[in-house]
């Protein structure tokens, strides 16, 4: 039996998505494991501090649609069934952390930019996935 049977892709639907998309398949077929890709939207109201007096839900339902079909498109490529793409709403680290422990997933991988200095401090998505979680996490530095 393989040490890894399920692996949640936590991709962000850019063009170096397909960097991390190409190593998680590389080690899903050596381990026979499935994968599930996810990718978090975050809520609108988060990127502009809550302070606009507005209505974000239409702004929201067309940022999940296209985020759907981005992640439809990644599944068909590279042969992820509709069952294994899920889109969630939130910080992407505690939905992450949620998703992998209610789908017993054995492993996370994450893109990395490898960031430094004040970058650093802040922290990333990849580190934030890190602390936290209890399975393994795999950083695939992005170029």
């Amino acid at each position: 039996m393989s040490t890894y049977q399920k692996m949640l892709v936590a991709i962000d639907l850019t063009e170096e998505a397909p960097q991390v998309l190409n190593k998680a398949q590389e080690i899903s077929k050596a381990h026979g494991a499935e994968l599930l890709l996810v990718h978090v939207v975050e809520p609108v109201g988060y990127a502009y501090g809550g302070d606009i007096p507005m209505d974000l839900t239409e702004l929201q339902d067309q940022l999940d649609k296209a985020a759907r079909e981005q992640l439809a498109a990644y599944g068909n490529q590279y042969g992820v069934t509709s069952d294994n793409q899920v889109i969630t709403v939130g910080r992407p680290e505690s939905e992450i952390h949620r998703l992998a422990k209610e789908q017993n997933v054995d492993l996370i991988i994450v893109g990395s930019h490898g960031r430094k200095g004040f970058q650093l401090l802040l922290g990333s998505t990849a580190n934030g996935v890190l602390h936290g979680t209890e399975c393994d996490v795999l950083a695939v530095r992005i170029h």
